[in-house]
């Protein structure tokens, strides 16, 4: 990986070494006793994860989503000493406007699969895009972090220079979850840069003195939800050995998260197929990279302040509230920290939105940016 400006293409192409190593340790997975009857109170359910197991050994085909996923156009460029991996798709519209879509965790660029062409190649040409998904840093085809300090502050310079690299100057940007944290801190580095900033999870804290909005959704996982953010907060490297040694350990820690978050009504196949969960999963494991996604939290704990915009975002701010993203502000308390000029609150949808409603989310990107081109 020499440090460079130039942008390499990049195929994906796991080895079938890895695949059969797969599914040798699918096949010889330990499952742990539960108690009977408990659902999803402790957890991923055993017969849940037994059947998916069974599934992804016996019919999931990752060659049919790799294939897929190859359809695009890839890259690599390295960063700060740091690989980083890309989508590419270029609309046929050559007036399109550049957009960067940001992932968070557990999710992937497989969570913007189903958005890519009615990005691209909309009805209306006004309305298409040329669209960079970058994988983080830490994170899926950008493989492992090696060095401490990859802060979504410091991945959000990283990006810049992707985006420098690919030669666009004018572009907008997009994200959720930690993306979210990535583009905001893109619109505040580079306000000259970004046209616009549209966001699917904004968690702004209240003025001081003032109580934080009632939310349901937020006061359950703080207190039955929260335990992944204390261990990949404080001992990242710990759970790391579990969750890139076991494919079953791995899927039950990412699968149980697109429960929780998404407008499912406790059934994870209302919102999400096994093909689409388990090609998500399989980004982290052909990578292994579940460690180093995980430190992002730790990361982001020593960084503290530090991590965030550093001032008032001037840059015009979309936000998009799914009605089961935990994630949320009152627009009076985020138009403190941001220009916002954009809120609406779609009728369906969690926190991977783009990968659960992509008809709304596109929808919701489109208004928005039309506004602000």
């Amino acid at each position: 990986m020499a440090e460079g400006t130039s942008v390499q293409p990049f195929r994906i192409a796991v080895p079938d070494e890895v695949l059969t190593d797969l599914d040798v340790r699918l096949a010889r997975t330990r499952f742990p006793n539960e108690i009977e009857g408990i659902g999803w109170d402790q957890g991923t359910p055993l017969a849940y994860l037994d059947e998916l197991v069974e599934y992804w050994r016996h019919g999931y085909n990752w060659r049919a989503h790799e294939a897929r996923l190859n359809a695009y156009e890839h890259g690599t460029t390295v960063v700060d000493g740091q690989q980083v991996h890309f989508m590419h798709v270029r609309s046929p519209h050559a007036s399109a406007t550049p957009l960067v879509l940001c992932h968070g965790w557990p999710g992937s660029i497989v969570e913007f699969l189903e958005t890519i062409g009615p990005l691209t190649d909309p009805p209306d040409p006004a309305d298409a895009f040329h669209l960079i998904i970058p994988s983080l840093p830490g994170y899926g085809f950008s493989g492992p972090t090696t060095q401490l300090g990859w802060t979504p502050r410091r991945i959000a310079e990283a990006l810049g220079e992707v985006v420098d690299r690919l030669g666009y100057d004018r572009y907008g940007v997009q994200g959720g979850d930690w993306g979210s944290f990535v583009v905001c801190n893109m619109a505040d580095l580079r306000p000259d840069r970004v046209i616009g900033l549209h966001v699917n999870y904004l968690a702004v804290p209240p003025p001081k003195g003032e109580a934080a909005p009632e939310n349901p959704l937020r006061a359950r996982i703080n207190a039955t939800g929260s335990g992944y953010q204390q261990i990949q907060g404080t001992k990242p490297q710990t759970i790391g050995y579990l969750l890139d040694d076991s494919p079953a350990g791995l899927a039950g820690w990412i699968v149980e998260k697109f429960r929780e978050w998404s407008d499912c009504d406790g059934d994870v196949g209302r919102s999400f197929t096994k093909d689409q969960l388990l090609t998500n999963v399989m980004v982290y494991w052909v990578t292994r990279t579940a460690t180093s996604a995980a430190r992002l939290y730790w990361e982001t704990r020593q960084a503290g302040r530090d991590t965030l915009p550093q001032a008032p975002v001037t840059v015009p701010t979309g936000v998009a509230v799914f009605p089961k993203e935990a994630g949320r502000s009152l627009r009076s308390h985020a138009e403190r920290r941001y220009n916002i000029v954009h809120w609406t609150e779609p009728p369906r949808g969690g926190h991977f939105a783009a990968m659960e409603v992509p008809e709304l989310f596109v929808d919701d990107v489109r208004t928005f940016f039309r506004g602000v081109r």
